[in-house]
């Protein structure tokens, strides 16, 4: 049987990855002054989000329609797919699960859906770790079971410039978004339960990502894991912080890098320009 592996754009992939594990990558979409980009669209790159949101355009973001998703597992089943693994960010923050879902019940071949429960990086750790079980051979229960393994044991900690734009977004309640513009508080946000949480907040964006740093490396807990720093428009600072975790690191990371990527333009909608993400992800073995 030939299994084929789907995840939506938001999983952060580096292309080499994707096309390494052969997923097929749905886009989510940007809507930058009503119109609609699909995420990766030379329109709606990074760099054109973090301008619009500082010029205080109107930048939303909007899930695949389902029959998206069935065009993907269609054509995935024409070109010799019997099953599909579809695997997605946090169903708490976006329709995109839904959609795939609502698509798999009516696709040509049988379709599992996994909900991640996050954002970002962590499902793209989930996506490879996937991707490494059908390569060895494993079924496709068994690779959306260590996806959802993988992700449940990853960390993701954020910190934001401003709340203002989770606030925009609904992302996080608007009674936070002012107590953080009111006192000047650097939040610390993390991904629990598949929701936007704050974890900490802290007086100056200079303390507030050495927390983040040391918040990571806590996360390690001593294990063998895969770490990515993610930004948006804020790439000297990343690679900073990045360098910096490769230092501490060096036992648990075992000779693997530390990823320094851009968030894409869809999760940099909410977020807003200055944002810095650590995600720490443990190894599961396939």
């Amino acid at each position: 049987m030939t299994i084929a592996l789907v995840t939506d754009s938001t999983a952060s992939l580096p292309p080499e990855v994707a096309a390494e594990c052969r997923v097929a990558v749905v886009p989510v979409q940007v809507v930058i002054d009503d119109v609609a980009y699909d995420e990766g669209a030379e329109e709606a790159s990074p760099a054109c989000v973090a301008a619009a949101l500082r010029e205080k355009r109107s930048v939303s973001t909007s899930r695949p329609a389902p029959a998206v998703f069935a065009d993907v597992y269609r054509r995935l089943a024409d070109e010799g797919a019997t099953e599909i693994l579809s695997v997605h960010l946090s169903s708490e923050v976006s329709g995109t699960f839904e959609s795939a879902q609502v698509a798999a019940r009516h696709a040509p071949v049988p379709v599992t859906c996994v909900d991640t429960r996050l954002v970002g990086p962590g499902t793209g750790y989930a996506v490879e770790t996937a991707a490494a079980v059908l390569a060895a051979g494993g079924s496709r229960t068994a690779a959306a079971d260590a996806a959802a393994t993988r992700a449940a044991l990853a960390t993701s900690v954020f910190y934001v410039d401003s709340l203002e734009y989770l606030r925009r977004g609904g992302r996080i309640g608007g009674a936070a978004a002012m107590l953080g513009g009111a006192l000047a508080v650097k939040p610390l946000l993390g991904i629990e339960g598949g929701v936007i949480t704050t974890l900490e907040k802290v007086r100056t964006s200079g303390r507030a990502i050495s927390r983040l740093e040391e918040l990571a490396v806590e996360a390690t807990e001593d294990q063998q894991v895969d770490v990515t720093v993610a930004h948006l428009a804020s790439e000297e600072r990343a690679e900073v912080l990045a360098a910096s975790l490769a230092d501490r690191l060096e036992k648990q990371l075992d000779g693997r890098a530390v990823r320094c990527t851009e968030l894409g333009a869809v999760l940099g909608a909410h977020v807003g320009p200055g944002m810095l993400a650590i995600c720490v992800a443990p190894i599961v073995p396939v």
